[in-house]
């Protein structure tokens, strides 16, 4: 197992910013193009525990599949991580997880938080 999983989306500037972070830090980390190979809905529940926060955190509520979902605050966890595999735009980045330990990189300096 890899020492770092950066889940990340190569056009996002975030995202970019956290894995260049990572690597000016001596990290090579696995990276999962999450875009091109979306997460199921136990990978989906697997992220949420080690990030420790409920599924509408992991949601990117600025996108149009948020809205075309019917998504709200007000959602089921199930359907929101039904969403999130259906839609993997939806998912909140970057994510970047050690162990079972997971982060979101935003701001990017948040994925430093892992390397102690």
């Amino acid at each position: 197992m890899p020492e770092l999983t950066i889940y990340h989306n190569p056009r996002c500037s975030k995202s970019r910013e956290a894995l260049a972070l990572l690597q000016e830090n001596g990290v090579s980390p696995e990276i999962v193009l999450y875009l091109d190979t979306p997460l199921g809905t136990a990978e989906l529940r697997q992220l949420l525990a080690r990030l420790g926060i409920p599924a509408i955190e992991l949601v990117r509520r600025n996108e149009e599949e948020y809205r075309s979902a019917g998504l709200s605050t007000a959602s089921s966890e199930a359907g929101i991580i039904a969403a999130i595999a259906a839609h993997p735009r939806l998912l909140q980045r970057p994510i970047v997880v050690r162990g079972d330990r997971a982060i979101i990189g935003r701001p990017p300096e948040n994925v430093l938080d892992l390397l102690n």
